[in-house]
């Protein structure tokens, strides 16, 4: 995914026409299609993070004018690293090779972008002209590009989920990429492991050939990657060697896997879902690296993201919780307890990422996604103290 929100099966949907024009109409903004390098004004982007609320807690913009910022992940230098999709482009593969469902044809260019953040709000370019498209102008131009960074031995590593010929361009592929001070390399196709490798139960009406793949983690000396369109978990090692660890379409069918992370030698899992939104209809699940998924339980609401405090407490980014289509700000952040789920931050809007920091604050990726390039923020949350 980088490109968000489905109905049916991919990170973008149907259900998604007329979301620029939701969003314009709710903060004054013009349309990404229309538009597609403006940037809000100052009084709209206080706007979005002044309806965000943290009981007991605080919260800050540490970055803007971010380009439709995803994953997030800190290095060895203390810095925090983004995932930024861009603003996708103009180049087109109709007529070259099969194009997607419903909210095709993509077109494409290469505007998505690595970018790191110092703790007091610098942002410097690491690498960009990475691969980024964008889906037709009916269905809201919703823009794919990196989607997620993850430190693996000290080494930068991405994910792409904005390339390939069913995104417009041609010749390239979604890939795990390793990054060496501003340059970049490939490591994995992952385009062409889907292609050889169909899980149990994808979603032909919906069916993204090169995938949209979402979030990516470091674990032993491996990588580990969900693919949401397909429904899978895979390992990708620093070799280029990539397998599946999980299918999980044939256990739950299209459900939409988004996000993960990993704690105690388990994955936590857990999924964005079909759209129209049904609030708490979206599941928690653990996968170990030998393939056995168990789902632990249901009430959560279109999850883009989880993470684990240091003290091991785990909480879920929820994108939209409204009934319906995707609604800005009422996004949240829940921890998830034995006894239930406790929001702990409410307001936000599309958040898309999440990472704890060295500093034990929380940092989400803020309008992730549905606005002009540029809108995107990173905010920095400090939660209560639980003692």
């Amino acid at each position: 995914m980088s490109t968000l929100v489905r109905s049916r099966g991919r990170l973008i949907s149907a259900s998604l026409i007329g979301l620029s024009s939701l969003v314009a109409a709710t903060l004054g903004l013009v349309s990404p299609t229309s538009a597609a390098t403006a940037a809000p004004a100052n009084q709209n982007q206080a706007l979005i993070h002044s309806q965000v609320l943290v009981p007991g807690g605080h919260m800050r913009v540490l970055a803007g004018g971010l380009k439709n910022p995803r994953g997030l992940a800190f290095g060895p230098d203390g810095r925090l690293y983004v995932a930024e999709g861009g603003s996708g482009g103009n180049a087109s593969t109709v007529g070259k090779c099969p194009q997607v469902p419903d909210v095709g044809p993509y077109t494409g260019g290469f505007t998505s972008r690595i970018s790191s953040i110092t703790l007091s709000g610098k942002r410097t370019t690491v690498v960009d002209h990475l691969p980024s498209s964008q889906t037709s102008t009916a269905s809201g131009g919703l823009v794919s590009g990196v989607a997620a960074v993850a430190f693996l031995h000290g080494r930068l590593y991405a994910v792409t989920a904005g390339a390939g010929c069913s995104h417009g361009l041609r010749g390239t592929h979604n890939a795990v990429i390793r990054i060496d001070g501003h340059h970049w390399r490939e490591v994995a196709n992952l385009s062409a492991f889907l292609m050889s490798h169909p899980v149990a139960n994808p979603n032909p009406g919906d069916f993204e050939p090169d995938g949209t793949w979402y979030s990516m983690v470091a674990d032993g000396d491996d990588l580990y990657a969900v693919e949401p369109n397909h429904g899978e978990l895979d390992r990708i090692s620093r070799g280029g060697h990539v397998s599946r660890v999980v299918d999980v379409s044939a256990h739950l069918g299209h459900v939409v896997p988004t996000a993960l992370a990993t704690h105690n030698d388990k994955f936590y899992l857990s999924n964005l879902g079909t759209f129209a939104v049904t609030p708490g209809s979206e599941f928690l699940a653990t996968a170990t690296e030998g393939g056995r998924f168990h789902v632990l339980r249901s009430g959560l609401t279109t999850v883009l993201g989880l993470a684990f405090d240091h003290e091991g407490q785990l909480f879920a980014l929820e994108s939209s919780t409204a009934a319906g289509g995707p609604t800005p700000g009422t996004g949240k952040v829940v921890e998830v307890t034995n006894h239930g789920l406790r929001t702990v931050v409410s307001g936000l809007t599309f958040p898309t990422g999440m990472t704890f920091g060295p500093d034990g604050a929380l940092y989400v990726s803020n309008v992730g996604f549905g606005f002009p390039p540029g809108a995107g923020q990173i905010l920095r949350i400090s939660l209560p103290d639980k003692h």
